[in-house]
């Protein structure tokens, strides 16, 4: 299972440690399983996530896992908008 890059970085801002990029699928799924507030642990949250995993076993694209990653973002209120991140 080899990593799989972003096309472009999504920036995300957590209450806890402030802001974070994250460039790959296996960065986004670190980042959901250890920052992402359990509130919004939802079903935007669970296809990123497997969209991200999907990436990794090459069944999907790192085009489409960012995009999913994205929306669980901005669903959870995470995203840092007027950058590169949407």
């Amino acid at each position: 299972m080899n990593d799989v890059p972003f096309p472009d970085p999504i920036t995300l801002k957590f209450q806890s440690i402030g802001e974070r990029k994250v460039a790959s699928s296996w960065e986004a799924i670190e980042c959901m399983h250890q920052q992402w507030p359990d509130r919004a642990r939802g079903r935007s949250w669970r296809a990123a996530y497997r969209a991200c995993r999907d990436a990794l076993d090459g069944w999907r694209t790192a085009r489409e896992a960012r995009k999913a990653f994205v929306k669980a973002a901005r669903t959870a209120g995470l995203l840092v908008t007027g950058r590169k991140s949407g």
